[in-house]
């Protein structure tokens, strides 16, 4: 399986790219290319902004259709690469827990999707997305619905019920995203 990470949003709540954001002394999207290094042998970064990924040296791939979002992201990946499946991160996620992606990887048996579920609801920016959704999510891109927790109401994904989440990351740190620098600064204050 392969992996792919989001960092194409546009971070007009944050001033700066927040995958190059640092917590505990290391870049966010570098902590979690190390990690996935460990589970995958191809890692793919879906960015509209490439001169800021060069120098990590992993593939990247730019969306194939104008509307933003990860719904996007993931789509052109799936097409680009040709891959089965994708197992897909945020770049805005710094406490991303093993266990927990161990977790979706054996509920994957080819489901349309795997979602972790925390806090009663469905997680989209941290699951498998199988290229079966290329079609429902063009679908959804077009009439401008760009919600992943909308397209899993209309695929067959399976959702890692809570409590199994939880046994794997408590608190859960894996689905702890920043969206401002205020969030960014009151994260670093906190660890």
């Amino acid at each position: 399986m392969d992996a792919l990470i989001l960092a194409g949003g546009e971070n007009n709540r944050f001033l700066s790219h927040k995958a190059l954001a640092e917590v505990r002394g290391k870049r966010i999207i570098e902590t979690t290319i190390e990690l996935f290094k460990k589970y995958f042998n191809k890692i793919t970064i879906s960015t509209n902004t490439p001169e800021l990924f060069f120098y990590l040296g992993l593939p990247m791939i730019g969306d194939l259709m104008l509307q933003k979002g990860p719904m996007t992201g993931i789509y052109s990946s799936l097409v680009s690469t040709g891959a089965p499946e994708l197992f897909v991160a945020a770049c805005d996620m710094p406490f991303i827990q093993a266990g927990v992606l161990e977790l979706i990887m054996r509920h994957y048996e080819g489901q349309d999707a795997v979602v972790p579920v925390f806090e009663g609801r469905p997680q989209p920016l941290f699951g498998i997305y199988s290229a079966s959704v290329r079609d429902a999510m063009k679908l959804h891109i077009m009439q401008n619905r760009k919600a992943l927790r909308d397209l899993l109401q209309d695929i067959h994904p399976a959702l890692i019920p809570e409590e199994e989440v939880r046994a794997a990351d408590p608190e859960g740190r894996t689905f702890i995203n920043i969206n401002t620098l205020e969030e960014y600064r009151n994260l670093v204050i906190h660890i």
